[in-house]
């Protein structure tokens, strides 16, 4: 009985993981989208596709402004599709517009972590183009501290916990989920 189909559940809505990078919203996206039996789709990956060229070489050839345009219009294709669990880049949620479409066609779930896990997370990894800078820990904090006002404005909030698996925090998501007869029946 832990899978959506054998609990009876019926996603309504596109559930729309934001949050920075490096807090889990692709594990925890996918490993939600099981428990729910619905798909799952990554607005990054999506992009990547259709580009045929990673996000760090849109944003090398294009610019991060060329990029969140194309962002934008993905990630309103995949809300205008079947009901699932959609994972956005973590600066997609700035854009007032997106968070407009992300607020009447889904739901978004803020998956917050804290500063120390983030950095531990994406510390090691060369795929982020905006902590290619001389001090990347700096810069997260203070993409962080500047993007956290737009998360702020999600429908849900789950606290993404170093301890915590990436189950038991898609389960704490479905959980949150579930306070929404608007979303989950």
């Amino acid at each position: 009985m832990e899978t959506g189909q054998a609990m009876g559940a019926r996603l309504k809505k596109t559930v729309v993981m934001v949050g920075m990078m490096g807090a889990g919203k692709t594990a925890v996206g996918m490993e939600l989208a099981r428990l729910l039996a619905v798909p799952f789709l990554d607005s990054d990956a999506e992009i990547e596709r259709a580009a045929n060229c990673t996000v760090a070489e849109i944003f090398a050839r294009d610019g991060e402004a060329f990029f969140r345009q194309k962002e934008a219009l993905v990630i309103a294709r995949l809300l205008a599709g079947t009901p699932g669990v959609l994972s956005v880049g973590g600066g997609a949620y700035l854009s007032p517009a997106t968070r407009a479409l992300i607020r009447d066609k889904g739901v978004a779930v803020w998956l917050k972590a804290d500063l120390d896990l983030l950095w531990s997370r994406v510390k090691r990894k060369d795929t982020r183009p905006l902590l290619r800078t001389p001090d990347p820990y700096r810069t997260l904090a203070g993409l962080m501290a500047a993007r956290e006002p737009a998360y702020s404005e999600a429908d849900l909030v789950v606290q993404a916990r170093p301890e915590a698996s990436i189950e038991a925090t898609a389960v704490s998501v479905r959980d949150a989920l579930a306070t929404r007869p608007d979303v989950l029946a």
